[in-house]
């Protein structure tokens, strides 16, 4: 009886310290921006305004998922004629890829603060590996939604030509510089 007593302690104990919360990507404060250099000129930055997905964290268990998906049609150069050009086959082909997606699994803490998220990318339906390296990271109760909601600032790098995106090389140059905003809502 004791035994038993003693057992189901510890195991209370475990399933307290390791609870994940899952948090839903807010689409109004998430956008995945990337920019290229332009023939040594100047650099080419664009974003995406649609991205959905949710987060798996357990903060005490140091673990969790990341699983992202942008919707390629939301490309935004800030140049109309560009933007539509940008979803044709030359470059991202959004009628056969109408997404791109991230999705992680292995996440890294320095104490308290995220740091990295190792994954897959998915574009153009190739999917390499990619390290989002994160510089900053809270999760705070916020005052107007009463909720939990955590946010962080994403980096990465990867060519878009092993993606299959070889437009504009090398005029465009292939290497990437992705850059992430994202706030995510804990869910009820």
């Amino acid at each position: 009886m004791k035994l038993r007593s003693i057992l189901l302690a510890v195991l209370a104990t475990a399933s307290a310290s390791s609870m994940a919360a899952t948090y839903n990507i807010e689409p109004n404060h998430t956008y995945p921006s990337f920019e290229a250099d332009h023939m040594g000129i100047s650099v080419w930055r664009g974003k995406f305004t649609k991205t959905s997905g949710k987060i798996v964290l357990d903060k005490a268990a140091k673990t969790g998922s990341v699983d992202i998906t942008v919707d390629t049609n939301s490309i935004d150069f800030g140049h109309a004629k560009m933007n539509e050009h940008a979803k044709t086959p030359d470059m991202f082909n959004v009628a056969k890829f109408p997404n791109a997606t991230f999705k992680g699994s292995k996440l890294t803490f320095d104490g308290d603060k995220l740091t990295a998220v190792e994954g897959e990318f998915t574009l153009l339906g190739v999917t390499k590996p990619l390290t989002l390296n994160v510089s900053k990271f809270k999760c705070i109760e916020h005052p107007m939604l009463k909720k939990e909601v955590c946010g962080a600032d994403a980096t990465a790098e990867f060519k878009r030509t092993d993606f299959g995106l070889g437009y504009g090389t090398p005029r465009f140059a292939p290497e990437v510089r992705l850059q992430i905003q994202v706030e995510a809502i804990k869910a009820d």
